[in-house]
């Protein structure tokens, strides 16, 4: 049985013509395995809309993004845009609207505490976003984007100086902007050392930016030392670009 979604459609301002599209975006994958021998009708999960968000949202953001801050430079525009797209900032938007309560998950998925995962939470959120855009077009899908996403005026003070605020956390979707704005080849990492016993190593990352620019870090995980090496690379690169 499907949740009420009124309350949820009165949250995000849209009405869904296809009311299908709105359940869809919001069925885990594990839902979909564990009731498609039970359904009459074949069900289907929101993976695909999770795909087709990535070029929506991406080109919503650094719409808003020039359009409200015309003076900013394009490395300060894409260290908003890492944040605004990084999932510690969507995870707080899929809270704000309590997405978790109108999600369709497995039972293994429920039992485990699968309505307050970050993970579930982020892919709905987007996969809601794509099922807007399939329902009403580009522009409510815009507005939503301006008002729940982008809308924050707080999130451009902590962009007011060259250095990354301590509030970003994924730096390397940053650094992979940063570099495609600056016309860049993308960042690769490469891990350079594995030190320690296996219940603590610490990993050793280096990152490289072309041919000029390179970083590297430790870190208690391969993901937390590329995150470290990423955020070295960084700041060289926008050290370079106020000294321009």
């Amino acid at each position: 049985m499907h949740p009420d979604l009124s309350s949820l459609e009165t949250a995000i301002g849209h009405q869904f013509r296809n009311r299908e599209l709105l359940q869809r975006a919001l069925t885990h994958s594990s839902h979909v395995h564990e009731r498609s021998s039970a359904e009459p009708r074949q069900m289907v999960d929101n993976e695909q809309f999770e795909f087709l968000v990535d070029a929506i949202l991406g080109f919503l953001i650094s719409e808003a993004l020039v359009d409200r801050l015309p003076g900013y430079s394009e490395g300060r525009l894409s260290k908003l845009k890492a944040h605004m797209v990084s999932a510690a900032h969507l995870y707080g938007v899929a809270e704000g609207l309590r997405l978790g309560q109108y999600l369709q998950l497995g039972r293994g998925e429920e039992v485990s505490g699968g309505r307050s995962k970050r993970t579930l939470l982020v892919d709905a959120l987007e996969a809601l976003i794509a099922a807007l855009y399939l329902d009403a077009g580009i522009e409510p899908t815009r507005q939503f984007v301006k008002h729940h996403i982008a809308g924050d005026p707080a999130v451009a003070g902590m962009f007011s100086t060259d250095q990354p605020p301590s509030a970003l956390t994924d730096f390397k979707s940053a650094l992979q902007e940063l570099a495609r704005a600056r016309r860049l080849p993308l960042p690769r990492y490469v891990i350079l050392k594995e030190s320690g016993p296996d219940h603590s190593k610490t990993f050793t990352m280096q990152v490289r930016v072309g041919k000029d620019w390179t970083a590297q870090a430790e870190g208690y995980s391969k993901k937390n030392a590329a995150q470290n090496a990423a955020r070295l690379a960084l700041e060289q690169l926008l050290g370079a670009e106020s000294s321009r």
